[in-house]
């Protein structure tokens, strides 16, 4: 029994690829071609969709996070603005011992900020200043610098050397090394000028942060503000899995003492990721209606071999071939279109994404994407599931139509002209 299943097999295997090879008629073999095409084009376009959402979402996710972090930790939260200052709180021992001991943790860095109009010349332009102390890390926004350098800090007082955005110093008219007025006011009402000098010029892409930013030392607000040398505005959290920023967020929050609050950068701006999620679901929208295509393409395709075989089909049947056998031939047969499809888009999807990478020929309106290009991230996983899956997916759904066989006469097959 198992003998002749195996030749079964091996003679629909051998027919199939006869079929597959020998010379087509006119109108059949241009259906072929274009369900190859239509295939090819599919995997293609699935390949491309994901590789661009891959890279889309990586970059606008470490644009974000790399100016915020991953997480806040602050005091006396409420519902202020995210470009509002944070109140002052006394550096805690046991809350920073707790934090740098979160196992998930990348770094933990102090962080302050304070409203402040630039003034240079003839213009005038309002920022919310970001100071950052001697141990942070500063290559986390070196990929944001256009021009100049970081801003250096001293052992004693505090730096006169500040980084602006590109928004802002196009604004000002300002650039690299030019000092200008920077006026701030006290909580008392009060108002205070300091000269400092722009150090380096910064870009995000990111229109909240450009428009709003820009970054100074901290013993610089800790000295407008009157405060003491342990007084920050809060602490910065970076963690190792940005998907799982969430449920440590709840973790931490749960574990600190009361009035102690941690907040997760997805909760501080929930636009940017909500619009980043809808990426991922057009990414699917895209999948299925791609997938579609393939299927529909390849049934069109096989019922049109079957009707164009009409009449080998009856040979086989009077040779006593069962029906089976004459289904897996054309299955088999539709299944080298598909593979031959898949291949070809893949190498086709590839090709365009490693262009993409090569030359970044696609451009983008960095307003309305934060990014000038379309960024290219291949996750060979998702290529292996793409190509197995339009394959599983199309072979399965052509099952259906091979049932067309059965419904063939011998007698008025072997007639059929």
């Amino acid at each position: 029994m198992k003998v002749t299943k195996n030749i079964t097999l091996n003679v629909a295997w051998f027919i199939s690829k006869r079929l597959a090879f020998v010379k087509k008629h006119a109108f059949s073999g241009f259906i072929i071609k274009l369900a190859t095409g239509a295939t090819a084009l599919s995997v293609a376009v699935m390949i491309v969709a994901l590789s661009f959402v891959n890279g889309f979402q990586q970059v606008i996710s470490e644009k974000v996070f790399s100016f915020w972090g991953h997480i806040r930790v602050l005091q006396d939260v409420d519902d202020r603005s995210s470009i509002a200052e944070e109140y002052p709180i006394v550096r805690d021992a046991g809350v920073e011992t707790y934090l740098n001991r979160v196992p998930e943790a990348i770094s933990v860095d102090r962080y302050a900020t304070k409203s402040a109009i630039l003034k240079f010349e003839t213009g005038i332009e309002s920022v919310l200043l970001k100071g950052l102390d001697s141990g942070y890390n500063q290559a986390r926004y070196h990929g944001f610098l256009q021009q100049g350098n970081f801003f250096s800090f001293r052992q004693k007082g505090y730096s006169q050397q500040m980084v602006i955005s590109a928004y802002t110093a196009n604004r000002l008219n300002v650039q690299v090394n030019d000092s200008m007025l920077v006026f701030f006011f006290r909580p008392d009402g009060s108002r205070t000028a300091r000269r400092l000098v722009i150090s380096g010029i910064f870009k995000t892409g990111i229109e909240e942060y450009d428009k709003n930013f820009a970054l100074c030392d901290i013993n610089l607000i800790r000295r407008l503000n009157n405060w003491g040398e342990d007084e920050i505005g809060g602490y910065e959290i970076f963690i190792k899995d940005y998907k799982q920023t969430e449920p440590i967020t709840q973790r931490i929050y749960s574990d600190l003492p009361q009035t102690w609050y941690s907040k997760s950068i997805h909760e501080i701006y929930p636009t940017i990721f909500d619009w980043l999620n809808l990426q991922g679901q057009l990414k699917n929208i895209l999948l299925v209606i791609m997938l579609v295509v393939a299927a529909v393409n390849l049934i069109t395709c096989l019922i049109i071999l079957v009707l164009d075989r009409t009449r080998m089909i009856g040979v086989l049947k009077a040779l006593g071939s069962k029906d089976q056998t004459i289904q897996r031939v054309f299955l088999y047969n539709t299944f080298w279109i598909a593979l031959t499809g898949v291949v070809i888009g893949t190498v086709l999807g590839l090709g365009i994404c490693w262009l993409q990478q090569a030359t970044g020929f696609i451009r983008l309106n960095e307003e309305a994407y934060f990014v000038d290009k379309a960024e290219v991230l291949i996750k060979w996983w998702q290529i292996l599931a793409v190509a197995a899956g339009t394959l599983f997916i199309c072979m399965l759904t052509l099952i259906i139509p091979t049932w067309l066989v059965r419904k063939i006469n011998v007698v008025k097959a072997i007639q059929f002209r």
